[in-house]
């Protein structure tokens, strides 16, 4: 298999081993999972093209779900909903209640894209994005696991140098339903000036920051033992009790090197030098930061899938990248993190990894094959060719 089928390869299997050995409760749902396999081969998806260009890369990613499924015997039922702006339209809520209902009723979530410029004049409690951090709350999804690999075949795609990316292969584990995000008071007020202002606050509990480090730990154990904890304790108390939290949970694992940085130093380390990185575990807003800027270095966001899992019920897949409105129909999208997010949740939601195998092996192959869609196509470059979402649709379903 060429070399990016092997990176791939390795990055969700992995990812699929740190899973299982986060906690008894995420082997719990895998068993979960399993068992319900053996009894009935008729997986409940929740699915959420979103906004944007969600509902383009989501089709190409149900049809090759539903061939590599049909290949082994799977079978996916689909209960498509309605989140973000195009809830937003039809119901006047980011997140439905129905949406939510559905969610927790299937075995697993796969979400598209959120958001654009129709809807940015909004209240902020009103915008599509309010529907993604609803959900992640609703189904308790608290840790976010986002790769950041660099296959050597999509190198010269990053806008470093090669010689600084090839190789990477990061895995940010992100803190997803604590800190600024959803800490209370936030909202607009006057000060003693009379000046209109807007506060939020950033709050993490001691439980909250103990689940995610564990998290990051065991995924250490299964990878390079090296974790890198970000934060801002040199001016923040909320990052003080962080550090000071990891720092008490990594005494239960001395196999794992502890180390601290920053954000700021972090978000510059990953461009100086991003190999020094192995797991990298942080706060909501911090992780939503870093790991934009780190799937940057393979050039684009459009070959990147994502995880948002919980200890128990059904976990969200998405890709890295947002809703591209200003590509949205137009037929240039990139469906290949949708795919491959689809694929994270067969191998571990859903407990069958021979259908994640076959997903992975179509986008390995057209990968290999030079396929390239516009975010990942560089002129000039040998044996490659541009191709339009569709297309690249079209050429998945003949690999698989």
């Amino acid at each position: 298999m060429a070399l990016v089928s092997k990176q791939i390869s390795r990055a969700t299997q992995v990812a699929g081993r740190r899973m299982a050995a986060v906690r008894p409760a995420m082997a719990s749902r895998v068993s979960r999972s399993a068992r319900l396999n053996t009894v009935c081969k008729v997986h409940k998806i929740c699915v959420l093209p979103g906004d944007g260009i969600g509902p383009e890369i989501m089709e190409v990613a149900t049809q090759a779900l539903s061939v590599a499924g049909g290949k082994e015997g799977e079978t996916f039922e689909y209960k498509q909903c309605l989140i973000g702006g195009a809830a937003i339209d039809a119901t006047g809520k980011p997140l439905p209640d129905e949406t939510l209902e559905v969610a927790k009723q299937s075995n697993a979530v796969l979400l598209a894209a959120i958001g654009g410029y129709k809807w940015d004049t909004l209240p902020s409690a009103q915008r599509p994005e309010r529907g993604l951090l609803a959900i992640r709350a609703g189904l308790n999804a608290f840790a976010n696991l986002r790769p950041a690999i660099v296959p050597r075949q999509l190198a010269d795609s990053s806008p470093l140098k090669r010689e600084l990316v090839e190789g990477v292969d990061i895995l940010i584990v992100r803190e997803l339903v604590g800190g600024i995000y959803f800490g209370q008071p936030r909202g607009f007020g006057t000060n003693e000036k009379g000046e209109r202002i807007g506060y939020n606050t950033d709050v993490y509990s001691e439980p909250e920051v103990e689940r995610i480090a564990r998290v990051a730990f065991e995924a250490a154990r299964k990878r390079g033992k090296r974790l890198c904890s970000v934060e801002k304790s040199n001016v923040l108390e909320v990052s003080q009790l962080w550090k000071e939290v990891v720092i008490r949970v990594g005494a239960e694992y001395p196999d794992v090197e502890l180390s601290h940085m920053y954000i700021d130093n972090a978000a510059m380390q990953l461009l100086r030098n991003p190999k020094y990185f192995d797991v990298i575990v942080t706060g909501n807003i911090f992780g939503d930061i870093l790991s934009d800027e780190a799937s940057m270095l393979a050039g684009s966001l459009g070959l990147l899938p994502s995880a948002s899992i919980s200890g128990s019920g059904p976990g969200i897949y998405e890709p890295v990248h947002g809703s591209a409105p200003d590509i949205a129909g137009k037929d240039l999208a990139n469906p290949l993190a949708m795919v491959l997010s689809a694929a994270m949740m067969c191998r571990y939601d859903l407990a069958i990894p021979k259908v994640a195998d076959r997903l992975e092996a179509a986008v390995n192959a057209v990968l290999d094959a030079g396929l390239r869609t516009a975010d990942i196509y560089k002129a000039g470059t040998p044996n490659t060719r541009l191709v339009k979402c569709s297309e690249m649709g079209a050429e998945l379903m003949k690999h698989l």
